[in-house]
């Protein structure tokens, strides 16, 4: 078997007892879409024993420009079945454990079960916030990347580095995404890339670190630059974070960020519909934690930091996309 990894095991950093510190690693990686389509066959091809994958998507034609891992016959299945699946004829000595489903507040503790390291390639800001809160809390290193357009930047966290939130207290909104600005193949496979390296350089334990760097990558100015942020201090502020539908209390007072045409059955009957435009106005309770709900964390996100300046509060969000 170790024939298959003979060239990356002459590297003096590496050599037999790197190989097998790979065979044992225990790997999360969140999102098969096209971040996760390079990353995968890289760190299955290097020899990491053990990969854990969270995706609930299916394949779609639209996909296949960038996700090179998969083909049109696998259009309509389940991304993360057919990842292991063409995985497994590439390296059948790589274990790997498929969870058809959202990484969430919920299921997240689960999923970092007996785990090494993670990878977020979800390109979601929810993902990624509710990762890096476990992360740091379990002191796992977690390597996460962001991606559109022609660049995107990938950065090591947690573990011995500061958590994402230290480096992006205040969650990015309205940038867009993929969907609805669009994004070139090649430049989500070099992020994917770096991102594969990362996790490698981190389970072989290389110096220096990945961990406390951020790497930008520009493909339209052709610039790359890097930048350490290992000294980044935890911020102190009351942050907003995520929830599951099973955290959710009774004494809550959840705000519906949508209207009834959008939304007819929300998560409770007892919620209080309020348009975005109407949170200025709307005076929140003293003593209740807040719970702002939308489809995907956008507009919950928009309203809670809205709501920070009114209230001292908890402001918590759920993202409900049933």
């Amino acid at each position: 078997m170790m024939e298959r990894y003979e060239r990356q095991m002459k590297l003096p950093e590496i050599g037999k007892d790197g190989q097998y510190k790979l065979q044992a690693a225990h790997v999360l990686v969140v999102g098969c879409g096209g971040l996760g389509c390079t990353v995968l066959p890289l760190l299955c091809g290097a020899g990491v024993g053990y990969i854990r994958l969270y995706d609930h998507d299916i394949v779609e034609e639209h996909n296949l420009h960038r996700q090179i891992l998969y083909r049109m016959e696998n259009i309509g299945k389940g991304k993360a079945i057919c990842a292991k699946a063409i995985l497994h004829q590439s390296n059948p000595h790589c274990e790997i454990e498929v969870h058809q489903e959202r990484l969430t507040p919920g299921n997240v503790h689960q999923a970092l079960q007996n785990i090494d390291l993670v990878i977020d390639a979800s390109d979601s800001f929810m993902v990624t916030y509710t990762l890096s809160d476990a992360c740091l809390k379990q002191s796992l290193p977690l390597i996460s990347a962001s991606v559109i357009e022609r660049h995107g930047y990938v950065g090591g966290f947690c573990n011995s580095a500061p958590s994402y939130r230290a480096l992006f207290p205040k969650m990015i909104l309205g940038g867009g995404n993929c969907s609805t600005i669009g994004v070139m193949g090649p430049i989500v496979s070099i992020l994917g890339a770096i991102q594969a390296q990362m996790a490698l350089s981190v389970l072989l334990d290389f110096t220096p670190t990945p961990l406390g760097q951020l790497i930008n990558v520009d493909c339209r100015t052709w610039r790359f630059s890097e930048f350490r942020f290992d000294k980044a201090q935890e911020p102190k502020d009351n942050n907003v974070t995520f929830i599951d539908y099973n955290d959710l209390l009774p004494e809550d007072c959840v705000i519906e960020l949508r209207d009834i045409k959008e939304a007819p059955q929300s998560v409770r009957t007892d919620v209080i519909r309020l348009l975005p435009s109407e949170i200025v106005a709307w005076q929140p309770p003293l003593s209740q934690r807040i719970v702002c709900v939308c489809k995907t964390g956008v507009r919950a996100a928009r309203a809670a930091y809205a709501l920070q300046e009114k209230t001292t509060s908890e402001i918590v969000i759920l993202v409900d996309d049933k």
